[in-house]
């Protein structure tokens, strides 16, 4: 499914801890107005999917970011005439304005978690009977962090869907680029915080053409494949059940998705 290329987790700027929070704000606004441009919207079919062979009804959006995510998935349900889960906002560092917006623009449909949450030990009165989602953020995380999640899913026993928007190939950035970049040219017009910093830094200046360039390129090396995804879940055996495959968006791009469901037949097995 990808280029046979190593896993190369150089820095992206939006992880840097110091940088500016306009030009923080600029990728997470960019990303979020790129995937409301349709990159999401073959994965109604497969999240539907996901959703019934867990019975879930509500969604732990975990690394949520700036719910751009979560809005898109709630909005292309809702023009494919699905009813959307309940999608919970969480991540170590909550954007509580950003997520007050999402949950006033989708009212029933979205909601958050103000305290920040480790994805690698979610609590059980938070995670309880909610499945899952890791969008778009999964490759930030190094192998034995990545590890760790799958792991604690397992453990609480609920299923975890993972999407990227590529495949370890930089061509992928290409694809996604096609859209990304207008969106970062457009944003400073409609951002609602820091529009005048984000006018400097788009239009007078290349910081944030470059920046966004690099952190979507860098993003591509720093892709887990459904090779890693598949190797990093086999210590769990039967426990779950796992899925992956692809989906397309305009006008040459290529994902993938990756899900475990908790395996019904283990579950009623006898243990001995």
């Amino acid at each position: 499914m990808s280029l046979a290329l190593p896993r190369v987790h150089l820095f992206e700027w939006n992880d840097l801890d110091g940088i500016p929070e306009p030009i923080r704000e600029t990728v997470v606004e960019s990303l979020s107005r790129t995937l409301r441009w349709g990159v999401l919207r073959e994965l109604v079919t497969p999240l539907t999917t996901f959703l019934k062979e867990t019975g879930a009804s509500e969604i732990l959006d975990v690394g949520a970011g700036a719910a751009g995510p979560a809005m898109t998935l709630v909005e292309e349900l809702q023009r494919a005439g699905v009813t959307p889960p309940r999608f919970i906002l969480t991540d170590l560092a909550p954007r509580i304005g950003a997520w007050e917006e999402a949950r006033a623009a989708h009212p029933g449909f979205i909601d958050f978690e103000p305290n920040p949450v480790d994805a690698t030990a979610i609590p059980a009165e938070l995670g309880k009977g909610r499945a899952r989602l890791l969008s778009c953020v999964f490759h930030h995380f190094q192998p034995d962090l990545a590890k760790a999640i799958l792991a604690d899913a397992v453990r609480s026993n609920v299923g975890i869907f993972i999407l990227e928007p590529f495949e370890r190939n930089p061509l992928g950035g290409v694809a996604l680029g096609c859209t990304f970049i207008p969106s970062v040219m457009i944003n400073p017009l409609l951002s609602p915080r820091n529009r005048w910093q984000k006018i400097l830094l788009t239009y007078l200046t290349p910081i944030a053409l470059m920046t966004n360039a690099w952190d979507c390129f860098i993003s591509t090396l720093r892709i887990h494949t459904v090779e890693d995804l598949q190797a990093m879940v086999a210590p769990f055996g039967d426990a779950f059940r796992w899925r992956h495959g692809v989906f397309r968006y305009p006008p040459f791009g290529k994902g993938y998705y990756f899900y475990g469901v908790p395996n019904p037949d283990r579950q009623r097995a006898p243990t001995s």
